[in-house]
């Protein structure tokens, strides 16, 4: 089931500037960076109010980021929802005519599992969901 909204992931051109806007010029702390092999990025996070944002920068200038970024410019690539149950939700959305990107989760960052929605789905949105991995003892 969905449980919330996860993060908010910005597409950016320059990481380290994009980074000092944020926590500098914004005052958001940096929750660190992390880069994401599987999908070809480098990510930063700064968390706020029980959400976080993303910045989201191509890893070695590969991958579907550096494709957005050139078609697009840098901008809202994403919005994320956390579920505790990312292939029940999968099954869910796909009965309702919804399609993803892969036929199963990926690898995320933090340890997560992710899978995307295709955004001619969803109204022109590209929605991602994650499911966390479950502390020891839940």
């Amino acid at each position: 089931m969905i449980t919330g909204l996860d993060h908010i992931a910005i597409a950016v051109p320059d990481l380290q500037q994009a980074i000092a806007r944020f926590a500098e010029d914004m005052g958001i702390p940096l929750k660190g960076t992390e880069d994401v092999p599987s999908a070809k990025t480098t990510t930063a996070f700064f968390p706020i109010s029980g959400t976080q944002i993303e910045l989201i920068h191509p890893l070695d200038g590969e991958g579907p980021v550096a494709k957005f970024l050139e078609k697009r410019g840098g901008g809202l690539h994403h919005i994320c929802f956390s579920t505790d149950d990312i292939e029940a939700d999968m099954a869910r959305l796909q009965a309702k005519g919804y399609r993803f990107l892969s036929e199963a989760p990926k690898p995320g960052a933090h340890g997560t599992r992710v899978a995307f929605i295709h955004p001619k789905s969803a109204g022109g949105v590209l929605i991602e969901l994650a499911e966390h991995p479950r502390e020891h003892g839940e």
